[in-house]
């Protein structure tokens, strides 16, 4: 009766109407919890069951593996890769991101050593004959292309695709369907992700097109069990649970209707929060938040942090980078970090500069970062506490509830495996935090991947490289979308949906026939055999531009700037109103935009979709490429850095696709080659 009376007092006198500086409090049901913080004891590392049954199927046949964030999923990889490297086996592991690409080709030269560890990504090439390569998805699709246009077997033993749920990604899990259709069946597939909730589908599927076995190997429990609270307004954490219940208090809190007090002018709480976070050793922490400008207007309410000791490994770690990427020393952001250990990290900033926060994080120099549910999937630096501040996220088209999937790569993120005993998920309440969907998620399994296949003309001409039309037919026979379909007995509109792969193949043949890309023996011309090495999003632009000569020749900057409109894929439009000094820039766009006019209009009326081309995407990329100031470049536009970084690296990438072109397009190769050294330079590009 004490207790409950207590209880009472509290959330009568802790009212929020006009909060006050948060008091750190927490409810004494969580005394025992809060003890087992701390750091495991140092053990022999003894692999666990699930990963030695995905060893011995890894060596005799496919093998899925579906576990936790941080259960040890790289271990097996390793070993896999070793068990083949040992025997004079070639190896490829293929990540969907260049980050994580990037970050694997250095662990793996150091387990294997550098020079039996190549990397290939859009940005880098190195060591490419190397018995071992780390590279992105799209690099290997492509090695599969060519590999079946020269009638060749792949050269590997074992390729691995992590983060293998990206099979269902909307816009890129095309590319993981291709390589797993036309893998040849002799090379062994390991699949690794922590979120497939239909993994024995996905595996029965690939068993029907390879003719072998895939093993499915799955592992419940979290390395560092998690531990989800709340935070009441006043300070006060609480469990967000009562066996499968919401806490009494958290029901309390819903019933009285309280007001958002975490977003908007109480945004100053953030400071408040890793306050109440140190006081009971929840740190370091990632705060998860809705937007960009959400995570960069948080650092400016984090108060400096006291002197502490570690601070001159902090300092010696900050500095080492700093020396290392210079221009990072006027980094805007780089006070808030050396003196609050915070920083923001998401797709706006600067690869060195997430680089930099990254391992500063993974090294446990922060206490905290800001960052959008993106990097959930994105890069591996766990803390002991995630906080949500929302219930949803951006699924790169719109906001839409968290899925099962994206809370537990958002949850996978708490708990170090070697550093914690216990993991935390906070909950804040908010205009956009809804806690009974939280609740539901922590019970929920990750939703089950459907196929996202379909087809687009760089699809269409690689194909036809090697296959005939019904060769063709087979292949999307072959396809997740097929077996879904014959298997799950789909409604109708997932029938509209799945079956009109060859219908849709056909109408893009016709079109390629028309516009003399294929002959009427449905076979490439000679247009169409160098088309089909432009791996693009646009490749019949860019092939009518090259077709027409209406590229620059001769000036590699100007290259580069009437590149870039094909690389954007947003629709913001900027007016750039200093004219003179971009005649011949606008000449250049003008003869491009022109000599396309006639082919988009075609493609419009057959049904397909043509971005428009902007100019302040050229005008950018001509600013940049002859010798502008990265400062004033971004400040003339208003662009973030790393969407202005992302700009320069894809435009980059389709430039390194025309130097492809060197037999039949060699001056112009040649130029796109110049134009690349023009504009991979810091701060976009760093070692």
């Amino acid at each position: 009766m004490k207790q409950k009376t207590t209880r009472r007092r509290f959330y009568r006198t802790h009212r929020t109407d006009n909060p006050a500086r948060m008091r750190p409090e927490a409810e004494a049901v969580l005394t025992k919890i809060f003890a087992r913080i701390g750091k495991p004891p140092s053990r022999v590392f003894v692999p666990d069951e699930f990963q030695l049954q995905a060893l011995r199927a890894i060596k005799r046949t496919d093998c899925l593996v579906i576990a936790p964030t941080g259960s040890g999923k790289t271990w097996i990889a390793e070993q896999a890769i070793l068990s083949v490297f040992g025997k004079g086996g070639r190896c490829w592991y293929a990540s969907p991101l260049k980050a994580l690409t990037n970050a694997k080709w250095v662990e793996f030269g150091s387990h294997f050593e550098s020079d039996n560890v190549g990397i290939l990504t859009g940005d880098t090439k190195e060591n490419a004959d190397a018995p071992i390569i780390v590279g992105t998805t799209e690099i290997l699709r492509n090695q599969l292309y060519d590999a079946m246009y020269r009638g060749d077997d792949l050269n590997c033993d074992l390729v691995i695709l992590d983060e293998a749920h990206f099979l269902g990604d909307r816009d890129r899990g095309v590319v993981w369907e291709e390589i797993m259709i036309y893998l040849p069946a002799r090379i062994n597939l390991l699949l690794l992700s922590a979120t497939v909730g239909n993994g024995h589908e996905i595996a029965s599927w690939l068993s029907s097109i390879r003719g072998k076995e895939c093993v499915v190997v799955t592992e419940k429990k979290r390395p560092v069990p998690l531990y989800p609270l709340f935070l009441h307004p006043s300070g006060r954490i609480m469990p967000y649970l009562e066996k499968r219940k919401l806490y009494r208090g958290v029901s309390e809190f819903l019933d009285r209707r309280r007001k958002d007090y975490f977003q908007g002018k109480n945004a100053h709480l953030f400071g408040e929060i890793i306050n109440v976070l140190g006081k009971f050793q929840l740190l370091p922490a990632i705060f998860f938040l809705k937007s960009r400008a959400e995570c960069d207007a948080a650092l400016k309410n984090c108060p400096s942090v006291p002197v502490a000791a570690g601070d001159i490994l902090f300092h010696q770690e900050l500095e080492e980078f700093l020396n290392r990427f210079p221009y990072l020393k006027n980094h805007k952001q780089l006070h808030h970090l050396r003196t609050s250990r915070v920083a923001a990290h998401h797709a706006g900033q600067l690869p060195s500069w997430k680089f930099l926060v990254e391992t500063m994080m993974k090294n446990g120099r922060l206490h905290a970062i800001f960052a959008t549910s993106t990097v959930a999937a994105g890069v591996n630096f766990p803390a002991r506490t995630i906080v949500l501040f929302n219930s949803d996220a951006f699924n790169g088209h719109e906001f839409s509830p968290l899925k099962g999937t994206e809370f537990h790569q958002m949850t996978g993120r708490a708990g170090r495996r070697g550093q914690d005993e216990i993991g935390f998920m906070l909950a804040l309440p908010g205009r956009f935090m809804d806690i009974t969907h939280v609740k539901r998620l922590l019970f929920r399994e990750p939703e089950d991947i459907m196929s996202q296949i379909r087809n687009d003309f760089s699809m269409v001409l690689n194909l036809l490289l090697s296959q005939s039309p019904e060769d063709i037919r087979n292949v999307f026979e072959k396809s997740l979308a097929a077996y879904q379909l014959t298997n799950r007995h789909t409604n109708r509109r997932a029938r509209e949906e799945g079956l009109n792969l060859w219908d849709d193949f056909i109408r893009h043949l016709n079109f390629l026939k028309a516009e003399g890309f294929v002959d009427e023996n449905n076979r490439l011309t000679e247009n169409g055999i160098w088309a089909s090495k432009l791996r693009l999003d646009q490749p019949l632009l860019v092939a009518e531009s090259l077709r027409q000569h209406a590229f620059p020749d001769s000036d590699g900057k100007l290259l580069a700037a009437v590149i870039a409109p094909f690389v954007y894929d947003g629709n913001h439009d900027i007016k750039i109103y200093e004219k003179k000094s971009y005649r011949k820039l606008t000449r250049a766009y003008n003869k491009v935009v022109s000599t396309l006019g006639p082919l988009s209009e075609r493609m419009k009326t057959a049904g397909f979709p043509v971005r428009p081309l902007f100019f302040w995407t050229s005008a950018l990329i001509y600013d940049w490429a002859r010798g502008g100031k990265w400062e004033e470049i971004v400040q003339k536009i208003g662009i973030a850095e790393g969407d202005l970084a992302m700009l320069i690296l894809r435009t980059a990438d389709n430039l390194r696709q025309i130097t492809s072109l060197k037999e039949t397009h060699p001056e112009m190769a040649a130029l796109a080659v110049r134009a690349r050294e023009v504009i991979l330079r810091e701060p976009v590009v760093f070692e």
